[in-house]
């Protein structure tokens, strides 16, 4: 209580109140709640429970505590709460305290604040419990993690500190080298991981003890794969759809994403690209690269971003965009940015191309390579205004 306490008196963004508790187990969860919730809402902070085993509870008044209920009520702004449920546009939760059945595929970014009231054994699920806060479009300057431990006397009898830490340090060797919460100091191996970041391009590897294999990539664009396949499945025309279509955007980043396919049949899929033979660019006006066609999710990030809630066009910027380019007429500087785009994606293999040949293994000069604009056809593409 006292670190709930210690924020409500010095938020660490301005006026955030929003914390987020994980415990493994549903009991523990529920013991949290009983303990944490009345000596909350003494201090005016309302709080909520949310489990796969135990109905949702809340400390708000006449408030239906399905999941989806309480984690929009929790985080209103990334979850459109003021659209999705108009009549509770004044019901905040401030604490959530829920079991893993939360840690993927949730947008809760409002929050600052998460903590581990107990250590998972796998890794690669603190990695997801601290994804739920720390995502593309949150309005918080700074995040924080932290993470309780058992008692000495305990942790000497299941030795999970370090366990949990070894199994950390796997799964840095075989990703980033950014994602220890454990140990933010500890970089591992780079060639190491260099190698293994090879591997994982080609084979699906066990992470562990897990009961099945996973890979990093997966981990990294699954819940795209997922929203894509629900779109085929309300959108069965897609297929139909010309190549050269466009849209238009508000954004932070003025520029524009590409998104192209190569069609050099010439050109080798086990190239660093894991999206061959699609390749995706977001360049700014001046066209210096934002992000590389080597950074396919933060870019599927960013476009999630852009185009959330939006199903209609904006018709202020379309008119702003048609104004620009003369109806469509001049597109010169959208076709610049194209070449820049493009151009990028060639010097990137210019440089792996020269990077091979300094280092061990097979050099990629004799793998074939990019020339121009005629390797590409442009599928379509995003404006960010």
């Amino acid at each position: 209580m006292y670190l709930i306490k210690n924020k409500e008196e010095h938020p660490i963004n301005p006026g955030n109140k929003k914390i987020l508790i994980f415990t493994a187990f549903a009991n523990t969860a529920e013991y949290l709640y009983e303990n944490i919730a009345p000596r909350a809402k003494e201090i005016g902070l309302n709080t909520a429970l949310v489990t796969g085993s135990i109905e949702g509870k809340t400390t708000i008044p006449n408030f239906r505590a399905d999941m989806n209920h309480v984690l929009t009520c929790f985080s209103p702004m990334s979850k459109d709460r003021d659209v999705v449920y108009p009549e509770d546009k004044n019901k905040d939760i401030d604490i959530l305290i829920a079991t893993d059945c939360i840690s993927e595929g949730q947008n809760l970014q409002d929050c600052d604040y998460c903590i581990n009231y107990d250590i998972h054994w796998n890794p690669v699920r603190i990695i997801q419990r601290f994804g739920r806060i720390d995502r593309i479009g949150s309005k918080n300057k700074v995040i924080q993690l932290v993470n309780f431990w058992p008692d000495l006397t305990l942790d000497e009898y299941i030795n999970l500190k370090d366990r949990v830490e070894t199994r950390m340090k796997i799964s840095v060797m075989t990703s980033t080298g950014d994602d220890d919460l454990i140990n933010p100091e500890e970089k591992g191996d780079l060639n190491y991981r260099k190698a293994q970041l090879k591997r994982l391009q080609e084979d699906v590897v066990d992470l562990e003890d897990m009961n099945e294999g996973i890979s990093i990539t997966d981990l990294g664009l699954n819940d795209f794969r997922m929203d894509l396949l629900t779109y085929m499945k309300e959108h069965k025309d897609l297929d139909h759809l010309p190549f050269g279509i466009h849209a238009v955007v508000h954004g932070d980043k003025p520029g524009v994403i590409f998104v192209l396919k190569n069609v050099n049949k010439k050109i080798n899929i086990k190239d660093r690209n894991r999206l061959h033979p699609f390749y995706m660019v977001y360049v700014d006006m001046d066209g210096e690269i934002l992000v590389n066609h080597l950074q396919p999710k933060d870019i599927l990030d960013e476009m999630r971003h852009l185009a959330k809630g939006r199903n209609e066009p904006d018709k202020e910027l379309c008119k702003e965009f048609n104004r620009i380019t003369k109806d469509g007429r001049q597109m010169q500087e959208v076709s610049k940015l194209l070449e820049d785009a493009i151009g990028s994606i060639i010097e990137a293999k210019n440089e792996e191309d020269i990077e091979s040949f300094f280092s061990a293994g097979t050099t990629t000069f004799q793998s074939g390579g990019f020339s121009g604009l005629d390797d590409f056809e442009l599928i379509d593409f995003l404006v960010v205004m």
